[in-house]
């Protein structure tokens, strides 16, 4: 266990440096405002990823998320999460209804769709790694993927 919080301890000194290691969300805007600690930094981290609002501050422009912005267009990341498990399905198949919707909202234009879809589904294990995989980190990963991609790293926000 000593090792366990030590090298915790050292992985997140230069974080605990930076003003607002926790990123946004209810950890950092309510539960620990002003974090005296590397202890209170992780657990507004924690509180920030485990519970969904974190997702919901980007999307809503609220609990601290007001200038986070995303690498996505607007909205993809509550689109997302709201249809996680048909993204998921349907980015096994490398199409659908839901895929495509997905695709417009992130503005991929049409002669690059084909790209999009082939790219979820290959990359079907990255985005969907076990059944707890949250909506943001498929919001992440989606924008890694298209980053990595010459015909859809265009699509990603500025």
């Amino acid at each position: 266990m000593k090792k366990l919080v030590l090298g915790a301890a050292i992985a997140l000194a230069p974080i605990v440096a930076m003003a607002h290691p926790a990123g946004c969300g209810l950890g950092t805007a309510v539960v620990f405002k002003s974090p005296g600690s590397w202890v209170e930094h992780v657990l507004a981290a924690t509180t920030n990823a485990t519970s969904g609002n974190q997702t919901f501050g980007m999307t809503s422009g609220t609990l601290g998320c007001e200038a986070a912005g995303g690498p996505l267009a607007s909205g993809v990341d509550y689109f997302i999460d709201q249809n996680i498990d048909q993204i998921a399905l349907e980015s096994s198949q490398g199409q659908g209804e839901t895929l495509d919707a997905l695709a417009e909202l992130i503005g991929v234009a049409d002669q690059d769709k084909s790209a999009f879809m082939v790219s979820m589904q290959s990359n079907f294990d990255s985005l969907f790694p076990n059944e707890e995989t949250s909506s943001s980190q498929v919001y992440f990963t989606i924008a890694d993927i298209m980053s990595h991609n010459a015909r859809l790293s265009k699509y990603l926000a500025s």
